[in-house]
C-alpha cells in the first residue's frame, strides 16, 4: 500500500470529502532521494501558511512525519505527495463546523525525467489557457487546478516539455508546472505572483540563493518581450530543480552562466536541508 488516509492505509476517500467535491485544501509535492525528505520544513511551511490562508484546522507536523516515514519505509526514493482537505461535509459550499481535515499521502516513482533537461535545456510553448486573476487565492498550491490540466492539453508535442502561462493582461506568470525566471545583463528576473500563480518552494530558495550570491533579483509584472528580449531563462520545481530554457516558440536563448551557477548552488543546497525518513 503506497498511500494512507488518516493514517490509515487505504486507497479510498469519502464521497462527500470537499476536496472531492469542491476542490477544498492544498497539497505539496515532495522528492524522496534514498530514503530523506527533500527540503520537508518548507513544504510544510507552505502548507501551514495555505491551511492557515484557507481557515482549514493546521495539521500536526509530528504526525505528518510519523506517516511519511511509515510509507516510506518500504519506498527510498521518489515522490511523496501530501494533501489535505477540509474533510467531510454536506451539500453546499457552506464550511462544517466543525472542520475535520483529511490527511491523503501517497508515495509515486520519480518521474522519468532526462538527464539531459538540466545540462541541454528544456522546449516551452507559450499556451493559450490563461491564468485568471485572484489575489486571494494567489500563490496557495491549492487543489483546484483545471487551468493548468487544460494547458497541459496544449503541449501536442513530445518536443516541448513545459508551457508558458500568462495571465489574462498578458503578462507571463509561470510555467503549467514550475515557476519562471530570466536573466538580462546579470539581473535575475521573476514574475511577482501576488495576483496568480503558484508561490513555489524551489522559487523561494532560488531566490536565497541569488541574493546571498551577490546577483540582483527583481519581482515584478513584466511584459513577454522584456522574458523573450533576456539572455537566459530557466524554470523551477521541486521535481526537476532547475531546467534551462533554449527554445520558447522557437526563440532561442543560450543556457548561461547565472543559470548553471544556481543550479551548482542549488544542489549544493538540497544536501543541506534533508529529513532522515526511513529511521526508526
Amino acid at each position: 500500500m503506497n498511500s494512507l488516509i488518516n493514517g490509515r492505509p487505504s486507497e479510498q476517500i469519502r464521497a462527500d470529502d470537499r476536496g472531492l467535491a469542491y476542490g477544498d485544501g492544498l497539497f505539496e509535492t515532495i522528492e524522496v532521494d534514498q530514503g530523506r525528505l527533500v527540503y520537508w520544513q518548507r513544504h510544510l511551511d507552505r502548507l501551514t501558511n495555505g491551511c492557515s490562508r484557507l481557515s482549514i484546522p493546521i495539521p500536526d507536523r509530528s504526525q505528518l512525519l510519523a506517516e511519511a516515514k511509515q510509507l516510506l519505509q518500504a519506498n527510498n526514493s521518489g515522490v511523496l505527495k501530501i494533501t489535505i482537505t477540509r474533510g467531510t461535509g454536506g451539500r453546499g459550499y457552506s464550511h462544517p463546523n466543525p472542520s475535520l481535515p483529511t490527511r491523503l499521502i501517497t508515495f509515486h516513482a520519480q518521474p522519468d525525467y532526462p538527464p539531459a533537461y538540466q545540462t541541454q535545456g528544456v522546449c516551452l510553448k507559450v499556451c493559450s489557457s490563461r491564468l485568471g486573476i485572484n489575489p486571494q487565492l494567489a500563490g496557495l498550491k491549492h487543489l483546484n487546478r483545471l487551468e493548468q490540466v487544460i494547458a497541459r492539453a496544449e503541449l501536442d508535442s513530445p518536443k516541448q516539455q513545459e508551457g508558458l502561462m500568462l495571465d489574462y493582461e498578458g503578462h507571463p506568470v509561470e510555467g503549467i508546472m514550475s515557476n519562471l525566471f530570466w536573466v538580462s545583463s546579470g539581473e535575475i528576473f521573476t514574475p511577482d505572483l501576488g495576483l496568480c500563480g503558484v508561490s513555489g518552494v524551489i522559487r523561494e530558495i532560488v531566490i536565497e540563493l541569488a541574493e546571498k550570491s551577490g546577483i540582483p533579483c527583481r519581482i515584478g509584472r513584466f511584459t513577454i518581450d522584456h522574458l523573450l528580449a533576456s539572455d537566459e531563462v530557466f524554470v523551477t520545481n521541486s521535481l526537476i530543480g532547475i531546467w534551462p530554457v533554449h527554445d520558447l516558440d522557437d526563440h532561442l536563448f543560450s543556457i548561461g552562466e547565472v543559470t548553471l551557477f544556481l543550479l551548482k548552488q542549488l544542489n549544493k543546497d538540497k544536501k543541506k536541508n534533508l529529513e532522515i525518513a526511513n529511521e526508526k
